[in-house]
């Protein structure tokens, strides 16, 4: 089996499977992860032991309840109608043939929690067994799959983003347990009807992590490949009827905000001046800390820093007496005699204000 980069994937996962008219090789329909889908000779992912159970696990305050085991009224049929499947003993459970069922509220970004359970009594094997999948944006699936002992294609069993990445490691509990899934996910981001982002899923299945921000090729589906394709911001989840009376619980999420960085609205140095040397040399020395310790300031090629627990900080001169530290949101500022020499050092930082005093 050969290991490759990512980047060299994509060269190599070019094959034949004969020649066209011009006398050239046709490309295969490889995908760029350099697997077809469901390849039965793809490396399955080692067993791991979960630890104890800790379900079902209690919603945080922002979270949209979308199953808390009293209705369906979150949910609807493909048609729009109510939702088939059945509710017993506080547990929601797909009717074979009733069809998928989808959030009645649309959604992007998420962070998902599901609970769900394979039957207890085995039936059938490798993709016929505790069979449904729960959707992201009705789009992109993780596999739900009774995984334990059961042997199936390594992109279609539990935790695998279906048909094209499985889980780093198989976590499945026995039959009849209450497993866990806890999503992350982003959606795919277009921009003037082009993809400018894929999607991307980081998964923990029973606490443990089993897909690391991982990116889709496109929407997951069986026996073909489908690309991108823009589509609206927001769509409904969905849960797959897959013909096995598999068990959901307790499912809830939290909307997430899309991926900004906040600037500050006023620039933290807006005056920057340059010291002359001579009032840098004033500057340097030691200062007494009020309460004990010692700070320092020092210069090197042209530039001051001071030193908090020996830590030496770069500053940034706003004038003689005030200063600001590089990188990090602290202030310091300086008291002199009539003589010009630095007597008081007051350092503000995270709300606390400290005061030196000259030492030399």
């Amino acid at each position: 089996m050969k290991i490759l980069s990512r980047l060299s994937c994509v060269s190599f996962c070019i094959g034949v499977f004969g020649m066209g008219g011009t006398g050239l090789p046709e490309a295969s329909a490889q995908l760029p992860t350099g697997w077809k889908a469901h390849d039965w000779e793809r490396e399955r992912p080692q067993v791991v032991t979960p630890g104890t159970s800790n379900l079902p696990l209690a919603a945080p305050s922002d979270a949209v309840i979308l199953f808390n085991g009293n209705n369906l009224d979150q949910w609807r049929s493909s048609d729009g109608g109510p939702a088939k499947w059945i509710i017993k003993d506080e547990v929601m459970e797909s009717v074979p043939g009733s069809g998928y069922i989808f959030s009645a509220k649309s959604f992007g970004d998420v962070q998902l929690h599901v609970e769900w359970a394979a039957p207890a009594k085995v039936e059938g094997k490798s993709q016929g067994r505790g069979n449904s999948g729960v959707f992201l944006q009705g789009l992109f699936e993780v596999q739900v799959l009774d995984s334990f002992d059961n042997k199936t294609y390594a992109d279609g069993q539990a935790a695998s983003v279906y048909g094209q990445f499985p889980p780093l490691v198989n976590a499945s509990r026995k039959p009849g347990e209450w497993q866990s899934f806890d999503i992350l996910f982003r959606r795919p981001y277009y921009q003037d009807g082009k993809l400018a982002q894929k999607a991307r899923f980081t998964v923990m299945h029973n606490g443990i992590l089993v897909q690391d921000n991982v990116r889709p090729l496109g929407p997951t589906s069986w026996l073909q490949h489908k690309p991108y394709e823009a589509s609206p911001e927001k769509l409904p989840l969905s849960f797959q009827d897959h013909g096995n009376p598999v068990r959901y619980r307790n499912v809830w999420l939290r909307e997430l905000p899309p991926e900004t960085i906040i600037q500050p609205e006023q620039p933290y140095d807006p005056v920057i001046v340059s010291l002359t040397k001579e009032q840098q040399a004033k500057i340097v020395g030691k200062y007494l800390r009020g309460g004990g310790g010692l700070w320092e300031i020092t210069q090197q090629d042209g530039k001051l820093f001071f030193s908090v627990s020996g830590t030496p900080l770069e500053l940034v001169a706003h004038s003689a007496e005030e200063f600001g530290l590089k990188y990090t949101a602290g202030k310091l500022t300086l008291k002199y005699d009539l003589s010009g020499t630095p007597t008081d050092l007051m350092f503000y930082m995270g709300g606390d204000v400290s005061k030196g005093t000259r030492a030399e």
